[in-house]
Parts: C-alpha cells; sequence; structure tokens
C-alpha cells in the first residue's frame, strides 16, 4: 500500500466519527485507531448536571473555587509507549500484580502490547502497590501513568 493511500486512510479517520479503521488490500493490512481523551458519554436514562455561567453575587462577594483533587502520593509508573495494556501473560493467568503487593525493582507490572509485540513493563522502583490505574485490555498512550507505587 503506497503513503499516498495510507495518508487518505489517516485523514478519513482523523476528519469522521469512526474510531478505527482496518484494510486489507491484497497481503498488505491496515489498522488505524484513534484514541482521544474524551469523556464517556453517561448511561441513557441517567441526568447529568452541566454548570451553569458564574456570576458575580450582587453583594460583590466570589464563591469559593473547589480544590481540585489531590494528586496521588508516590511513584507513577507510566506507558514508555503507545498499546494496549495487559496485567497478565495470557488470558485466564494470574495478574502479574494485585493491588496491595509489594513489588522490587525488575519486576514484571504489565505487559503492553504494540504492533503485535509484547512488550514486559517492570518496576522501576521498589513499593506497594497503591493503584492500578488502567484497565486489563485498554489502549493506553505515550507517557499516561499505570501505577502508583509508594
Amino acid at each position: 500500500m503506497d503513503l499516498r493511500k495510507l495518508k487518505t486512510l489517516i485523514d478519513l479517520v482523523a476528519d469522521s466519527g469512526i474510531a478505527e479503521l482496518e484494510v486489507t488490500e491484497g497481503e498488505d493490512r491496515v489498522r488505524i485507531a484513534k484514541f482521544s481523551p474524551a469523556p464517556t458519554a453517561p448511561a441513557a436514562g441517567t441526568t447529568v448536571a452541566i454548570p451553569a455561567a458564574t456570576s458575580v453575587p450582587p453583594n460583590g462577594l466570589t464563591a469559593a473555587v473547589p480544590a481540585l483533587p489531590p494528586e496521588a502520593e508516590g511513584h507513577a509508573v507510566k506507558s514508555p509507549m503507545v498499546g494496549t495494556f495487559y496485567r497478565s501473560p495470557s488470558p485466564g493467568a494470574a495478574s502479574f500484580i494485585e493491588l496491595g503487593q509489594v513489588v522490587k525493582p525488575g519486576d514484571t507490572l504489565c505487559i503492553i502490547e504494540a504492533m503485535k509485540l509484547l512488550n514486559e513493563i517492570e518496576a522501576e522502583v521498589g513499593g506497594k502497590v497503591k493503584e492500578i490505574l488502567v484497565e486489563n485490555g485498554q489502549p493506553v498512550e505515550y507517557g499516561q501513568p499505570l501505577f502508583i507505587i509508594e
């Protein structure tokens, strides 16, 4: 498949509302997926509160701005690549790590599949796994936090 066709396909995915496109042409196969950090849509029947525009009250005092949630304490293990996150070496197998487990540097935390290659992600620091921030089978971006180790 030539580069002009590939560029056209990429533009098609970028400009349209589709999230993924797969094209097979002879022996060539191309899969283009668009991942955006867009929020998920609420389930049917749920009510979503939309904040109104802010205005200054008649007395001239302004309301306090709510504080942002605190950042998780500890070392964030970030994805070194774009791919698909897997907690275990194969479907049905036990996870590499569990919440609350103590790990040491070099322990395998997960696998990220990128272009049909399975890449083991190892702990950079030792400590207790405080949070697992990604669901099994979820696509991840470069630099996205995967775990918090304290």
